[in-house]
C-alpha cells in the first residue's frame, strides 16, 4: 500500500455544507445566520472576551503577582518515592525516573524533595535538591549531585526576621 492509496473510512468524512445556495439546499437565503442583527452581517460578531458591555471576567477578577514566561519549572519527586521504586545502589537521574514511570514528562529537570524516608543507598543526580533531602540520602549512605536549594524567603520577610534577631524580640 502506498500513501497515495490511503483514504478515510466510508462515512467518516462529511462533505462541506455549501451555504447560501438556494432554499432547497436547506441552508439558503440567510445561510444559517438568522435575520438581521450583528451576527448576520459580514464581519459581524464581537471580539473575544466581550460580554455585551458588562464588565468582562478578565477585568472583574483581582490580579496578583506575575507569571514569569521565562520560568523553567522543575518536576518534583520525594525521596520516599525513590526508596519505594528503586533498588539499593541505584543511580537515579531524570531518565531513570522516566523509565521507572515516576515521571511522565521532564522538560527542564528534576528537584528532589525530602518527603518520606530513605533506607537504601542511592546515587542521585538532579537539577536541584533540598538541603533536608540531601541529608536524608547521605545519612542512608548515598551520594548527591545537584544544586542545593533552600526554601524561598522574600526579602521583606528576611529583613523583618533579621531585625527581630537584632532587637532580641522573637
Amino acid at each position: 500500500m502506498q500513501i497515495h492509496e490511503l483514504s478515510p473510512a466510508p462515512g467518516s468524512r462529511k462533505g462541506a455544507w455549501r451555504k447560501g445556495r438556494g432554499h432547497s439546499s436547506g441552508n439558503g437565503k440567510t445561510a444559517g445566520r438568522g435575520h438581521k442583527g450583528q451576527n448576520a452581517r459580514s464581519g459581524g460578531g464581537v471580539r473575544v472576551g466581550f460580554e455585551g458591555g458588562q464588565m468582562p471576567l478578565a477585568r472583574r477578577i483581582p490580579k496578583r503577582g506575575f507569571n514569569n514566561i521565562f520560568a523553567k519549572p522543575l518536576e518534583s519527586v520525594n525521596v520516599g518515592v525513590l526508596n519505594d521504586r528503586f533498588p539499593d545502589g541505584a543511580e537515579i537521574d531524570a531518565q531513570a525516573l522516566l523509565d521507572a514511570g515516576v515521571l511522565s514528562k521532564c522538560q527542564y529537570g528534576v528537584k528532589i524533595l525530602a518527603g518520606g524516608e530513605v533506607t537504601k543507598k542511592f546515587t542521585v543526580k538532579a537539577a536541584a535538591i533540598t538541603k533536608s533531602a540531601k541529608q536524608k540520602i547521605e545519612a542512608a549512605g548515598g551520594t548527591v549531585e545537584g544544586k542545593i536549594t533552600e526554601k524561598h524567603v522574600s526579602k521583606a520577610k528576611a529583613a523583618s526576621a533579621s531585625a527581630k534577631e537584632k532587637t532580641g524580640k522573637g
